[in-house]
């Protein structure tokens, strides 16, 4: 029988989106949270780029444990200082306290964002100017992060967009030309003046839409299928149900296959009666509740045991992408790449 849970990653995407999206700009290939679900270092290979970003020091370690070398930059709150990697930087303790380990700094103003960064101009530049001074610290770049650049026509983008441009004239006034970086996969596709001297892709290089639409219209190629396959076929007759709670009863003569995937590998409980999955090269209605470890799909008289069943993906002229399943629960497809659990295997 074929996997119970399989993630299908096509290296050969992840390279060409990278490709797409470096075409003007450097590119920093974003493979935190294990490559949204796609493999931090399968990805973080494929991309082929000088610049890497995490989150975590412990996203960098592994990463340089499995040999990748480069510039990996730590976008998130450090605990640990001893990370061979660039460091993201906003507050003038901290900046104090690392500078014994020589590290190379980037210094963050929050522009809008409201999380990590000092919305302190003055402070900012502060830190910009000591990491200067100060012989153990490479000041690397400065940087900032868009909250609303998948809200295409907002005032809130371009608003971030104009402080950070001051800000960085500002840097460059004192400093020369210190590498300033700031658009996500969104701002990269949406405003070139967003680019600086480099970008931070993450969703896209996996070819997810960052505006939640659809991947191919930017020109990038989704790099996830994720598969199971029918493990059993059974007739249901009017009346009998499927799942807990039953929450699906069928209405008429019923074929029903289940498949042996479920919330447990990260496809959600809120598709209860609300996806399709593809057999035979046709949709067909995942029914009744999901569970841990399976789901049931009405299936034709044709559905046979050991066919494949895509959940995300292409089979014969039908297409599933993430944005889809997204939008069935209300979420984005960032959440549903990264909610793929470890069970699922991944080739």
């Amino acid at each position: 029988m074929p996997d119970r849970a399989l993630a299908r990653i096509s290296e050969a995407a992840i390279e060409a989106n990278s490709r797409r999206l470096a075409r003007d700009v450097e590119l920093c290939a974003v493979v935190k949270a294990d490559g949204y679900g796609h493999g931090a270092v399968r990805a973080a290979r494929a991309a082929g780029t000088d610049w890497l970003a995490v989150a975590t020091a412990g996203e960098a370690h592994a990463l340089r444990e499995a040999g990748i070398g480069g510039r990996i930059l730590v976008m998130g709150a450090l605990g640990d200082h001893d990370v061979d990697a660039d460091v993201t930087v906003w507050d003038l303790e901290f900046l104090r306290a690392i500078a014994p380990s020589r590290p190379r700094v980037h210094v963050k103003l929050d522009t809008g964002m409201g999380r990590l960064g000092t919305k302190d101009v003055g402070e900012a530049l502060a830190m910009v100017d000591e990491a200067a001074g100060d012989e153990r610290i490479e000041l690397a770049g400065v940087m900032t992060h868009f909250a609303t650049a998948d809200e295409l026509g907002d005032d809130h983008f371009p608003a971030q967009l104009a402080r950070f441009q001051e800000f960085v004239a500002a840097v460059r006034e004192r400093h020369g030309q210190v590498m300033a970086h700031a658009a996500n996969s969104a701002a990269t596709l949406r405003d070139p003046a967003a680019h600086f001297d480099m970008v931070r892709c993450g969703v896209a290089i996996y070819g997810l839409d960052p505006f939640q639409q659809d991947p191919f219209a930017h020109g990038l190629e989704p790099a996830l299928e994720l598969s199971s396959y029918v493990a059993a076929v059974r007739r249901f007759e009017p009346g009998d149900s499927a799942g807990y709670g039953r929450r699906w009863t069928a209405e008429k003569p019923t074929m029903v296959a289940t498949l042996p995937i479920g919330y447990g590998d990260g496809w959600r409980r809120a598709l209860t009666n609300n996806c399709d999955v593809l057999i035979r090269g046709e949709r067909r209605p995942l029914v009744g509740t999901v569970s841990m470890d399976n789901i049931t799909v009405a299936v034709g008289e044709d559905a046979e045991v050991g066919d494949e069943a895509i959940l995300i993906g292409s089979q014969g002229d039908e297409r599933i992408l993430c944005e889809e399943v997204a939008e069935r629960i209300g979420t984005i497809n960032y959440e549903v790449a990264c909610g793929l659990s470890a069970r699922v295997k991944r080739v």
